[in-house]
């Protein structure tokens, strides 16, 4: 599998799209189209093989099911993790002729979606910083009044700090990183030690997702019994997410209904509304 220049160019402007509130916006393009579970129906579709991309796409998902933003502050970017690391993925694990629903190749997709991440990071830093040199125009514009031209600061200015550091580099890495994967693949046969720990490594990246999103939503050591029960589910009789999910809405039931029971069933609701709310108000949007 190659990327060419039209394919890399569609795939460094969905990367803009999922940043650059004057598009997408923060809904649709950061916390939809910008999520590798997303993305690698994208990718799919821009580089014509749909099932790799989606299977690339739920592998790199697992490793980055909690990520956050709050403030400003990013472990890892999830918009080049999508548009990057899953094209670079599909590459990889194409050119090795691994099957795109087997395991060794979710392993390859984690191990290749953990390296772009810090990659995600700089260029997310980079157009946050370039971003200011349009707010301080806006800054200039509010002193003289002359509030029309704050448009230019919100929905124009920053599709220049866009193409910069999130189109042009997008297109780069995706057209000539897949040059490099096929190097690769030829420097690093499969049966060597660095990919077997490569292979290893990828395989405990999605505990790491996993114990975040619980490390969030865990307040006493009791709350850990559904979750116990949703993994022995799914190990032991084979149970898909969709059913897991079904018998979690048991949990849900019994969990509300002692709470109404307590009398403290609407408040606790309402207040963690407001409580999420907040979250995502803080979330950062470049």
């Amino acid at each position: 599998m190659t990327i060419s220049w039209f394919q890399a160019a569609i795939l460094g402007l969905f990367a803009c799209l999922c940043s650059n509130s004057c598009m997408a916006g923060q809904a649709v393009g950061n916390y939809t189209i910008g999520r590798p579970l997303v993305g690698g129906l994208v990718c799919g579709l821009i580089l014509g093989n749909l099932e790799l991309g989606i299977a690339c796409g739920v592998a790199m998902q697992l490793v980055y099911i909690a990520l956050v933003t709050p403030g400003g502050t990013v472990s890892a970017d999830v918009r080049a993790i999508s548009y990057i690391g899953i094209p670079l993925a599909m590459v990889a694990i194409s050119t090795r002729g691994l099957s795109p629903l087997g395991s060794t190749a979710a392993d390859l997709a984690k191990s290749v979606g953990t390296l772009v991440g810090t990659v995600g990071t700089v260029l997310y830093y980079a157009v946050a910083t370039m971003n200011l040199v349009w707010q301080s125009f806006g800054w200039k514009d509010v002193q003289k009044g002359k509030l029309e031209r704050l448009y230019a600061v919100d929905f124009g200015w920053p599709w220049i700090s866009h193409a910069l550091f999130s189109f042009l580099p997008v297109m780069l890495l995706t057209h000539f990183g897949a040059t490099a994967v096929t190097a690769l693949r030829n420097a690093l046969p499969m049966d060597g030690i660095a990919m077997k720990t490569l292979f290893t490594v990828g395989g405990m990246l999605p505990c790491v997702g996993i114990a975040i999103l619980l490390r969030q939503i865990i307040n006493k050591l009791i709350d850990f019994v559904p979750f116990f029960v949703g993994f022995t589910l799914a190990a032991s009789l084979k149970l898909n997410l969709v059913s897991v999910t079904v018998v979690s809405l048991l949990f849900a039931v019994i969990f509300y209904e002692m709470d109404m029971a307590k009398g403290s069933g609407p408040s606790g609701g309402n207040t963690a509304v407001v409580q999420g709310a907040d979250s995502d108000d803080e979330e950062e949007d470049i």
